[in-house]
């Protein structure tokens, strides 16, 4: 209780989440009167990060930060208005499968929001679409970004359940998939009912053909990384590597935008990014001990076997409990609080497999990036844009109703987060 009551008060008053994870896990040592164990505190921090496979999230945020620097992010803008920009209600359909494309890059949601409403819905407002719609729609097109591999999340929590980073990233792929193909069919029923879509700009086939050409080496980017990584070829870390290498490439020799002057400040952007999530998982391979010396997973295993007699009442139940704490808190955080609780409840006691169960978890708390009270990513819209969040939430609640539809078909049926996984 004095653990609990410490670790609520820092988060009231502003403390950073790993901090809070630091500091409360001294609480509690200092709390039951085992002082000893402050002599393993630094082990267990140092522990948190002492593996290889967390290299590959400087090497993912990079690629991020060099895609948008050097011009890649319009090419696929560009690329996806050649073949459905001139249907109806083309252009939400262009930043839908823009965030797809952009997602196998980026793996951020929030990054993926603040870069893609800056572009894409400026350009919808122009054409006469609503600017609440369309900066909703950014939002919620911005999940694909930690559940389409590469995912910063995912490599959070294999580092977490101790599973292959590569399966992890691989398991994402047909969820990822399956969320946009949903979110077609709901702007496709909001046209039937709700709005009327403009049409987009015709383009000739001589121009779609110039577009396609001109974006096709972009492309390259996530074949590398999702192909390299599925054929076995490379890890990864290798994988995110490679990107790296071909994101600058790209970049400077095809399109031309980026200039090898600006480099050092992306590498600086990358760095700072990679050190508050690295800080996150030190501090919880500090809380998750803690817990486990608390016997707090066992605790909990007694009281949730005693409400579901079976998996997919446990996985439901879940659901339920993430879907409230993913509306306060962020999806690493979230991962890094509940992953030690639940995880062994799941694989222990209901056989659960632990990738299945991390692509249900990972979702579930990225749907809370769009779900009030905070929804992180409405905000991150509302700031580029300028439209009202609650507004925004309001207007794309169908988005919303349709991620909790794909969030129970994933807990009910484990083959939608493992087919693509050896």
């Amino acid at each position: 209780m004095v653990t609990t009551a410490f670790f609520t008060f820092f988060m009231l008053v502003g403390v950073p989440i790993g901090l809070c994870l630091c500091m409360a896990a001294a609480v509690y040592i200092w709390a039951t009167g085992n002082t000893l164990l402050f002599a393993s505190f630094p082990v267990q921090l140092f522990g948190g990060v002492d593996n290889y496979g967390l290299i590959s999230i400087p090497l993912f945020v990079l690629i991020g930060e060099v895609m948008n620097g050097g011009g890649i992010t319009r090419r696929v803008i560009n690329m996806t208005m050649a073949f459905v920009g001139s249907m109806k209600g083309g252009l939400a359909y262009v930043n839908l499968l823009a965030n797809m494309f952009v997602s196998s890059i980026l793996g951020s949601a929030t990054a993926q929001v603040a870069i893609m409403a800056q572009m894409m819905v400026p350009e919808m407002e122009k054409k006469g679409y609503d600017k609440t719609f369309a900066a909703g729609l950014t939002a919620y097109a911005g999940m694909l970004g930690p559940i389409i591999p590469p995912s910063i999340m995912f490599v959070v929590y294999s580092v977490l359940a101790q599973v292959p980073v590569s399966d992890m990233l691989t398991a994402g792929m047909l969820p990822g998939i399956l969320l946009t193909a949903i979110f077609c069919v709901v702007i496709a029923g909001m046209g039937w009912f709700c709005y009327d879509y403009p049409r987009g700009d015709v383009m000739t086939l001589k121009q779609r053909v110039r577009i396609v050409l001109g974006a096709l080496p972009t492309l390259s980017i996530p074949i590398i990384i999702v192909g390299s990584i599925m054929a076995g070829i490379a890890n990864a870390t290798e994988a995110a590597a490679v990107g790296v290498v071909a994101a600058v490439l790209v970049g400077r020799y095809w399109i031309g935008d980026l200039k090898f002057s600006d480099l050092p400040l992306m590498l600086l952007k990358a760095g700072i990014y990679s050190a508050v999530v690295l800080l996150l998982v030190a501090a919880a391979a500090v809380f998750s001990w803690v817990l486990v010396y608390g016997m707090v997973p066992q605790n909990v295993a007694a009281w949730v076997q005693t409400i579901a007699s079976d998996p997919i009442t446990f996985m439901l139940l879940v659901n339920v409990i993430l879907l409230v704490i993913g509306t306060v808190i962020d999806g690493a955080p979230g991962l890094i609080m509940t992953v030690p609780i639940l995880l062994p409840i799941a694989t222990e006691v209901y056989g659960i497999d632990p990738i299945h169960f991390g692509v249900v978890v990972t979702v579930n708390l990225v749907l809370g990036f769009l779900s009030p009270p905070v929804g992180l990513c409405f905000f991150v819209a509302s700031a580029v844009t300028g439209a009202k969040p609650g507004k925004m939430f309001i207007v794309t609640l169908p988005f919303f109703f349709a991620s909790c539809v794909l969030l129970v078909l994933l807990s009910i049926f484990p083959i939608l987060s493992t087919f693509f996984v050896k």
